[in-house]
């Protein structure tokens, strides 16, 4: 699996980027607009989601973070593939989205291109927890992070658990968990 990219950017076009990394192989990275119009300097370093299909390996970079998890989220949805999760991106930021989504802005959501109503209302009804805390944030630490999906895998709600690990002193994974099921138990 392939989690970030540091290349130098031999060439940019507004929805992909072909780095030459220091191994001397160069990747085709999909971005987003956004993303695109950020990258400034012929030396960047992308986080990536590498999606894996029977016909292809593709990557999609991101800038931002925050974007990222966006589209992670977005491609879990049923009827969302990377492509309309791109779309997304490109379209708005992942505050705006956040707003959209908390709204239930269909009419908005319908903006963006291969997106009609029907797909509008299912991801709108999908994620219907999704904002900016359940992205994390930048500053999140990595035993936060752990914590989170551990505790997301043993079927605890995703705004719980981030409103309980904001409540926990603990800074190692282990601690925080335990601690956070402690209070998720009451």
């Amino acid at each position: 699996m392939i989690i970030a990219v540091t290349g130098k950017v031999e060439k940019k076009e507004p929805t992909h980027l072909h780095l030459l990394t220091p191994g001397g192989i160069v990747y085709e990275v999909f971005v987003s607009l956004h993303c695109s119009a950020a990258v400034t300097q012929s030396e960047v370093k992308l986080h990536t989601t590498h999606i894996v299909r029977e016909d292809a390996q593709l990557l999609y970079g991101f800038l931002d973070l925050n974007e990222k998890r966006m589209f992670d989220t977005l491609i879990k949805i049923s009827g969302v593939g990377p492509k309309v999760a791109m779309a997304i991106c490109s379209t708005f930021t992942p505050e705006s989205f956040a707003r959209i989504v908390q709204s239930k802005d269909v009419s908005t959501l319908k903006r963006v291109p291969g997106i009609g109503p029907k797909s509008a209302g299912r991801i709108l009804v999908e994620l219907g927890d999704f904002s900016l805390e359940s992205l994390g944030s930048e500053t999140s630490s990595p035993a936060r992070s752990e914590a989170a999906m551990a505790l997301e895998s043993l079927g605890f709600k995703k705004d719980a658990v981030s409103k309980v690990l904001a409540t926990c002193s603990a800074t190692e994974t282990e601690a925080l968990i335990k601690e956070a099921l402690k209070k998720l138990s009451r």
